[in-house]
């Protein structure tokens, strides 16, 4: 969809489409799926396994068990998270599986 400002915006009705062909994924511990899927961003710490050749701006996340969760935004690349502090933000929520849940009564 388009935002009030022209620019482009995904929204989670298009992750069935673009998740199996994506190539920058991070894949999250199973007890990171559920902060993740309310809306929180993700630290290294909470992450299980991520791609070789991601650079900031890349992402989709999956479950360790490959159920694509939904869309981020890398804030740095595999060799910069590699070398990060656990602590540290590595992926920007942009949507989620859980979205359509938390906005139902909107609808």
């Amino acid at each position: 969809c388009l935002t009030h400002h022209g620019s482009f915006h995904l929204t989670i009705h298009s992750l069935p489409i673009l998740a199996p062909n994506g190539k920058h994924k991070v894949w999250l511990k199973p007890t990171s799926e559920m902060p993740f899927l309310y809306g929180n961003a993700v630290l290294k710490a909470r992450l299980g396994r991520i791609t070789e050749d991601i650079n900031a701006g890349d992402g989709v996340v999956y479950s360790m068990s490959n159920i694509p969760l939904g869309f981020g935004i890398a804030t740095k690349s595999t060799q910069d998270v590699r070398k990060s502090d656990p602590q540290v933000m590595v992926v920007i929520h942009q949507g989620d599986i859980g979205e359509y849940l938390r906005i139902k009564g909107e609808l």
